[in-house]
């Protein structure tokens, strides 16, 4: 299986798997279900909400700089002379996926 039909895969599965609490939840709950799920704190709720986007945002970063570390190893392994010329453009999109996740990592602190 190809990878990115591996991430696409896990994508719809991420989707379904958050989406299914929504569909099954979206008839009328009895009395006693609509208290129980009243019962989680808005504190609660943040907290899961900043972890969810920690956890997504290093996920992709970390896909991310791979892909850049992998394409960066295979130019150089074709063309050596070229080393050089791409290792600071590699540093720098390294740079910015890492300053995407630290920003999602500051919006996670805002969240709680």
């Amino acid at each position: 299986m190809r990878l990115k039909s591996k991430f696409s895969l896990l994508i719809g599965t991420l989707c379904t798997l958050m989406l299914a609490p929504a569909v099954a939840l979206a008839d009328e709950a009895p009395v006693a279900a609509q208290a129980a799920a009243s019962a989680i704190s808005e504190p609660a709720l943040k907290a899961i909400a900043a972890a969810l986007a920690i956890a997504i945002a290093v996920t992709f970063g970390a896909i991310g700089q791979a892909k850049i570390g992998v394409s960066a190893l295979d130019g150089i392994a074709r063309n050596p002379g070229a080393s050089g010329k791409m290792f600071v453009p590699m540093l720098l999109g390294m740079a910015f996926v890492e300053s995407l996740v630290l920003y999602a990592f500051l919006i996670a602190l805002m969240i709680r």
